[in-house]
């Protein structure tokens, strides 16, 4: 099997993954990877984590040109703003993935750091994550405000909508974004119960034992 083969069947197997564990629905919900070549493969629009077919996938060269398979996602532009503006992106992984969208839409919010740093692993895989404001689906105004990041980030919340994460591979990158969407679920279940978050010295230790670019 073809390196390209091998990266086919794995975005289809790590999507059907997070659709059978509801982390996204329905057609909702879209990965793309780099190629060897540069090139990327994108999950095609209007399809179904559940049923991705590895043939069908969105193909883009390293120009970025549409050069085989299905349509790809509206959502490109949300994407490709990672993949410029993030050397090391090598996936891109957006869901509408329900305890984080459910946070987003409460009061309160730290727009520039969106997840209470409950647990160490959160800040690990993540670092900030940056709560966006709402945008029609497809709008490349959410491209814009990832771009206007200049890369400082690996993750982003749109409000009312779901989180994307960008990861060095397309395992990286889910293994992320579910900690992102459990990180969510735990400040809703604890919220209002005055939970004992990490403390400054303590998020301090983790992101200098880890190497996390946490105050950009």
């Amino acid at each position: 099997m073809s390196s390209e083969s091998a990266l086919r069947e794995q975005i289809c197997v790590l999507a059907k993954s997070l659709f059978d564990r509801g982390l996204t629905h329905g057609s909702t919900g879209n990965i793309s990877a780099r190629t060897e070549d540069g090139g990327l493969l994108v999950s095609p629009t209007g399809t179904s984590f559940r049923r991705l077919d590895p043939g069908r996938l969105s193909r883009f060269d390293p120009r970025g040109q549409h050069v085989a398979g299905d349509a790809p996602t509206k959502e490109m532009p949300l994407h490709a703003a990672f993949y410029d503006t993030r050397s090391t992106a090598g996936a891109v992984v957006h869901l509408h993935s329900c305890h984080s969208v459910a946070l987003s839409m409460l009061p309160g919010a730290d727009v520039d750091n969106f997840l209470p740093p409950l647990t160490p692993y959160g800040i690990m895989k993540l670092g900030k994550v940056t709560l966006l404001p709402f945008f029609l689906p497809g709008d490349p105004a959410m491209g814009e405000a990832v771009r206007s990041l200049a890369g400082k980030r690996s993750a982003v919340m749109l409000a009312n909508h779901g989180p994307v994460v960008a990861g060095k591979d397309v395992e990286a990158a889910c293994n992320a974004i579910e900690e992102l969407e459990d990180t969510a679920r735990l400040a809703l279940i604890t919220r209002g119960l005055s939970p004992q978050a990490l403390n400054a010295d303590q998020i301090a230790a983790v992101v200098r034992k880890f190497d996390i670019d946490w105050d950009g």
